[in-house]
Formats: structure tokens, C-alpha cells, sequence
């Protein structure tokens, strides 16, 4: 396909929908540099820091987002991906509708200040501390992106955060790295069959967004098509294919949804020194990890659990674990399982910011 008229259309769905509600926020030109923060204190290539087009806050980030109840969100169909967060009682789903066209959502809860944080362009949904250095902040879009992967900013500090990276990059904390918050990736349906109590963010945002539609046509389908630079380039797997990622150490190792079965399989592996264990359904569209300790370290025989709720593992010792790593029955109901950063994103992205990066094949 021709990418460029693709990609003019693109930038001005993109920045029409970004001025409709906010008429303060007038896009930069594409790449012009106009949001480019060029202080030297850049601890990325600031050559590969591109920016994206509507300028900073030109995607508007959103705070404290209206919930309602899962009967009332009839805009959401079961194959819809959304983003699932739980702490106690409190479980939400953070649309991917939504998300395409805000990246951002601070939210809080009685016990923890997050930021569901989310790129498009490579698939990416991260939960992130909002508390930093002892002060809560909010983040938002800088309109710049590194490896076409989203750069928020933090409204404390002002400095520049590389999503992916998982660290500050720019500014006054630079060399920060995130505190991440346990979230999971899946579909409406496998969530709401869980979670049947869950709250969901409206579509009711205060801004005029249509939600219905990917903002990025054919995106997410065409492996060969990138809005902005990408380096470098693995062609191992499918760039546009969807993997999990459990990142060590700095170290990365990958999994592909082909290497879970059924309604829910799981496997051990071993994976820089450590022993790992992966849970996920590639009918049901989830993938985690988990290593098989408890909190207190006391390590577990874990095998899975298919019934369609959101426990996934049973132990020797009777003990039920949820999609969180949480025990809820059992003798150890309360504890958690130990759990290594990871996260889903398209495989391109994985590759272009971490060396030697493991791909799991079966035995």
C-alpha cells in the first residue's frame, strides 16, 4: 500500500479528533521538532525521538474517569480487548476504545494512585505508579514517540518517561525507573465472565471522541506499515503479532499465544536463573506470569485451572489462584504469587528495545 496518503489521513483523523473538544490545542506539523525538548539530557538517541503530530496533551490524557457497571457498557462487544485492574474489591476494566484515543488514564483507588498507560502503535498496556518521590502526579502525552512507542510525561516533574523502557529519560528524574502495577490484558467477554461485578471506564469522557472506531485503520493487521521509525527489525515473528514478555534483569523472553491450548494451559520454564511459570488461554486471549513462589517464598507446584473463571492455578496444598496471583481458597487464601514485570505488546517493539531477546519454543 501507499503508506503516505495513508499516513496524511491518519494524522489528520488523529489531530481533527484531538482539536474537536479541546480548541486550545492546535497540532505541530508531523516530525516538525516543535515538541522536541533539546536539552542534551536525553539518556535515548534523541535522533530517534520523533514527534508524533498533535503536540503535548494534543491526545488528551484522562483523570479520574467516569466508571459504570458492566450491564450498562453496551458499547463493548466480548471480542473487544480491554484492560483488566484489580486491587481488593475494586476491579475495573479500561477499554481498548477508549485507550486508542486517550493512551493514558490516571485513576485512583483507597489504596494505590495508577495510570493505566497505553500505546497504539505497539500494543502496549502498562499499569504505572503515580507516586513519585513521595508526591502523586498524573501523566500525560508528550506527543513524542521513540521506536513509535508512546513517551508520557509526568505533570510533577515535567520529564519524559519511555513507556516500553520503563524509565525517565528526560528531565529532572531521568534514570527513574517505574514502579509497575500489576494489570491484565484480555477480551471483554473472558473478563466480565470473571469479573461479573466489574466497573468499566464510560465512553461518557467529557471529550467528543468516536469511540466506535480505530483511530489507525489497518494498523494492527499490516505488518509492514509503521507511522515512524522502528530499529531494529527482528523478522522472527510477525511484527504486528501480539506476545507476552517477561522482562529480568533487562533481559526479555517472549511467548506466543500458539503455545497455550484450550481454556487454560500452563507450563515451567526456565528463564535467566530463574524459574517461571505461564498461565494463558489463546481461546479465552490471555497470557501471565508468575514466578511459583509466594511472597513469602514458600515455592508451589501450580497446575492450571480451566473453568472460565478467574481462577487459574490449583496447588498441591488445595490453595486456588486467581488471574492476579492471589490465593482465594485454600489454607494460604490472602497470599500472592510472586510476579515478574511483564506485559503484552506487539512483537516488533520488544525487539527494537531489547537486546538478544529469547523467543519460547516448545521442547
Amino acid at each position: 500500500m501507499n503508506s503516505k496518503p495513508y499516513f496524511l489521513l491518519l494524522f489528520t483523523m488523529v489531530g481533527l479528533a484531538s482539536c474537536q473538544s479541546d480548541p486550545d490545542t492546535q497540532p505541530s506539523g508531523v516530525g516538525s521538532g516543535s515538541n522536541l525538548i533539546n536539552d542534551g539530557t536525553w539518556s535515548i538517541p534523541i535522533d530517534q525521538v520523533h514527534d508524533g503530530g498533535p503536540g503535548k496533551d494534543g491526545i488528551p490524557a484522562l483523570e479520574s474517569p467516569l466508571l459504570i457497571q458492566a450491564s450498562n457498557a453496551n458499547f463493548l462487544a466480548d471480542f473487544d480487548l480491554i484492560v483488566g485492574y484489580k486491587s481488593g474489591d475494586e476491579i475495573r476494566a479500561y477499554p481498548h476504545q477508549i485507550l486508542d484515543w486517550h493512551e493514558i488514564i490516571n485513576d485512583r483507588t483507597e489504596n494505590e494512585n495508577f495510570a493505566i498507560t497505553y500505546c497504539p502503535l505497539t500494543g502496549t498496556a502498562i499499569g504505572w505508579n503515580r507516586d513519585l518521590q513521595n508526591n502523586t502526579t498524573t501523566f500525560g502525552v508528550s506527543g513524542l514517540l521513540y521506536n513509535t512507542n508512546l513517551i508520557p510525561y509526568d505533570r510533577y516533574s515535567g520529564s519524559n518517561w519511555s513507556q516500553i523502557g520503563l524509565e525517565c529519560v528526560n528531565g529532572g528524574l531521568k534514570g527513574e525507573k517505574v514502579d509497575v502495577i500489576q494489570v491484565v490484558e484480555t477480551t471483554w467477554g473472558n473478563w466480565k465472565n470473571m469479573y461479573p461485578d466489574t466497573k468499566v471506564v464510560s465512553l461518557n469522557t467529557g471529550h467528543s471522541r468516536n469511540y466506535g472506531t480505530y483511530p489507525y485503520g489497518d494498523y494492527k493487521t499490516n505488518h509492514t506499515f509503521f507511522l515512524f521509525p522502528v530499529s531494529p527489525k527482528d523478522d522472527r515473528i510477525a511484527s504486528k503479532k501480539r506476545v507476552l514478555g517477561v522482562i529480568n534483569n533487562n533481559s526479555v523472553k517472549v511467548y506466543k499465544f500458539d503455545n497455550f491450548s484450550g481454556g487454560v494451559s500452563s507450563f515451567y520454564d526456565q528463564f535467566d536463573g530463574e524459574e517461571i511459570i505461564l498461565a494463558g488461554s489463546n481461546i479465552r486471549n490471555f497470557m501471565v506470569a508468575f514466578y511459583p513462589f509466594t511472597e513469602d517464598g514458600e515455592r508451589l507446584q501450580l497446575s492450571a485451572v480451566s473453568d472460565n473463571s478467574s481462577i487459574i492455578f490449583e496447588d498441591e496444598n488445595d490453595n486456588q489462584w486467581n488471574i492476579f496471583g492471589e490465593a482465594v481458597n485454600g489454607p494460604l487464601a490472602g497470599s500472592k504469587l510472586k510476579q515478574p514485570v511483564s506485559f503484552i505488546a506487539y512483537w516488533f517493539s520488544w525487539s527494537a528495545f531489547y537486546d538478544n531477546v529469547e523467543i519460547f519454543e516448545p521442547l
